[in-house]
């Protein structure tokens, strides 16, 4: 039974990620593929060729945002963007909505911001509970006059679901930077704690070594 059991982990091990992947990018390219679907029907290539292609929105959908990168990268099309930014600030729903998740992807994708690109420990929710938190920047000055302490803000996302989380402000002093990626932090959150980051496992042994010779 103790050799049953290891072939069937082992097995699982092999097929569960392979499977959950197959599952994830196949679900990408379908909505990928949706794109075709704004092109006039004339146009489509299904309805062209006969037959579907797979995987050719995604195609599509990259040239199309590299096409977009393109023109816009310029200062005749920064210049059509303000444009249209200041004709979306006059409609009031649609204001609140674009600016929001404007605001959101400058955070994410901008190489110059400083937003979600550190790793930290807090005590979270109460003392001598430690989590992990992402970095998210400075707090407003206004905030940090009214409290006096000097705050930063930062995301404590919940596990295994990283997307969902909490938003709060803490003393700049009671947060500790960790020496690891955020690609290494979000694993160790969908893993719940289970795939370590090898830098952090030196650092362990580390100090179980320096604590042995100290003994």
């Amino acid at each position: 039974m103790g050799r049953l059991r290891t072939w069937l982990v082992a097995g699982l091990l092999v097929w569960v990620p392979l499977g959950v992947t197959f599952l994830v990018v196949k679900l990408l390219i379908d909505l990928a593929d949706q794109v075709l679907l704004l092109l006039p029907e004339a146009y489509r290539p299904d309805v062209l060729l006969g037959f579907n292609i797979p995987g050719l929105g995604v195609a599509l959908t990259v040239l199309t945002v590299l096409a977009t990168g393109m023109v816009f990268a310029n200062l005749f099309g920064r210049r059509l963007v303000r444009l249209w930014e200041d004709m979306l600030a006059r409609i009031p729903l649609v204001r609140s909505i674009y600016s929001s998740v404007k605001q959101i992807t400058e955070t994410l994708f901008s190489t110059q911001g400083k937003s979600f690109r550190k790793v930290v420990l807090v005590e979270y929710p109460r003392r001598e509970l430690w989590t992990l938190a992402f970095l998210t920047g400075e707090t407003a000055e206004q905030l940090i006059d009214i409290t006096g302490r000097d705050l930063v803000s930062i995301y404590v996302p919940t596990t295994p679901n990283p997307t969902s989380g909490f938003f709060i402000m803490v003393p700049k002093e009671d947060i500790v930077e960790l020496d690891i990626t955020v690609e290494a932090g979000l694993k160790l959150i969908l893993s719940t704690g289970v795939v370590v980051p090898d830098h952090l496992k030196e650092k362990a042994l580390e100090q179980k070594k320096l604590a042995a010779q100290k003994a």
